[in-house]
């Protein structure tokens, strides 16, 4: 439980990190490289990242998003089938980041163990 709490903030602060020089993919990076350093069991090594970036992107879209009204993401949420509704959008936007979280925590977990048997 402790390696799980360590390995969510650990791996929103490294996405963090990333974001400012890299594009959006910093978030498999990060996940990839969490999931190296600080192993996780079972079904833990894809929803601890997963949940970690869900709620780093939710609350960076949120953050930006509320600096001007909602008034872009409310018109991207018009144009996909979320009734116009921004929060939807940002709830979209983290559950997309956070299933690329997961599969890049999931290879780095699969990549480690074929490290460590040759």
């Amino acid at each position: 439980m402790k390696n799980n709490i360590f390995n969510f903030f650990a791996t929103i602060l490294l996405a963090l990190l990333l974001s400012f020089a890299l594009p959006w993919w910093s978030v498999m990076t990060a996940a990839l490289a969490t999931s190296l350093f600080f192993p996780l069991k079972k079904a833990a090594v894809f929803f601890v990242p997963f949940l970690a970036i869900l709620v780093f992107w939710g609350t960076y879209s949120f953050i930006l998003s509320s600096g001007n009204d909602y008034t872009l993401a409310k018109r991207i949420a018009t144009l996909l089938p979320l009734g116009g509704n921004p929060y939807v959008l940002m709830l979209v936007t983290g559950c997309v980041g956070g299933l690329a979280a997961g599969i890049a925590a999931v290879f780095g977990k699969q990549f480690a163990s074929y490290a460590s048997k040759k």
